[in-house]
């Protein structure tokens, strides 16, 4: 890259960040950290636009750790316009990997399976195909929501999953933009599938892969006390973002609000969602299905499908 277009786009992040990051004395801090480096010549004779990104990722970043704040490299020519994935882009995902539901099954003891991954769709393009799983785990005794390799996406997708799990809807959080503006996160009021009985038990699967809307619903879950989280710690990225052309081929993503959640008034920006039963990610499945194989067989042992349980467990030891 020419040293000026080098410059161009370091100068225009640091502008944006200064304009739009959610916290406005960070910000001016994270802005002229890149001044400075730039300055420095931190960024002369870089190679090309993938190299400029990780350069200036890692230094967005090194002032506070956010991991929503970086300069994005695309393969594709980006539109000349500022804009996250928009409704097309949305769609075009969501047809590929169907709304973000990669797997339901039921496994032996009537233990029902949901893996959400890469993403949580806006409610929109992925409700259809996230409401049909439900429906067909509606009937399971416990299930097991594998969220290890869920990446993020819409927070109202995860008001409506979390509406599946509460008989009324419960005020999940507060999402607070720059000038201190705030809208509340309800769980959906409203689903066209029957709701997950609150007695059944409910184990989220975490691991170091989870992230944004991922450690959201797991979050959620948790802190209403609805679900067990099994597995490691999550990443740590609490803040939504937008995006902005910063040139033909980086996007700058910058996180312009902060959730507060109802029940413990903060968030896991920076720290990650704990589990409550600490586990090698590639083992929280097994792990999580033999507690809630033991739960329903310790809850009925004459239950229809006590044998199969009993199977399951064996099977796992």
């Amino acid at each position: 890259m020419r040293q000026d277009e080098i410059t161009e786009v370091v100068e225009r992040s640091a502008k944006l960040v200064a304009e739009h990051y959610v916290f406005p004395d960070v910000a001016e801090r994270i802005a002229a950290h890149l001044g400075d480096r730039l300055r420095a010549g931190r960024y002369a004779d870089v190679a090309g636009p993938p190299a400029l990104g990780d350069l200036v990722t890692e230094d967005l970043q090194s002032v506070n750790q956010d991991l929503h704040l970086r300069l994005k490299h695309h393969v594709t020519a980006l539109p000349e316009r500022d804009q996250d994935p928009d409704e097309d882009a949305w769609a075009a995902l969501t047809a590929r990997q169907m709304g973000g539901v990669a797997r339901v099954e039921r496994l032996a003891g009537n233990v029902g399976l949901l893996d959400l991954r890469p993403f949580l769709a806006p409610p929109q393009l992925g409700g259809a195909a996230v409401t049909a799983a439900l429906g067909l785990l509606a009937g399971t005794d416990a299930l097991l929501l594998d969220l290890r390799g869920n990446r993020g996406g819409s927070p109202d997708m995860v008001a409506l999953i979390c509406g599946w799990f509460f008989a009324e809807p419960v005020h999940l959080h507060t999402m607070y933009n720059r000038a201190g503006a705030g809208r509340q996160f309800w769980s959906a009021a409203h689903l066209p599938v029957p709701r997950y009985d609150r007695d059944k038990p409910v184990y989220v699967l975490t691991g170091p892969d989870t992230f944004s809307g991922g450690e959201e619903l797991a979050y959620d879950l948790q802190q209403l006390g609805r679900a067990t989280l099994v597995g490691e710690r999550t990443r740590g990225g609490a803040h939504p973002r937008t995006g902005f052309r910063a040139h033909p081929h980086l996007e700058l993503t910058v996180p312009v609000a902060r959730p507060v959640h109802a029940v413990t008034g903060t968030n896991w920006e920076g720290c990650g969602v704990a589990p409550d039963v600490a586990a090698p990610a590639g083992e929280a499945r097994d792990t999580a299905y033999r507690m809630a194989l033991e739960s329903l067989l310790a809850a009925d042992p004459q239950r229809p499908t006590a044998d199969e349980a009993r199977e399951a467990v064996a099977a796992l030891a």
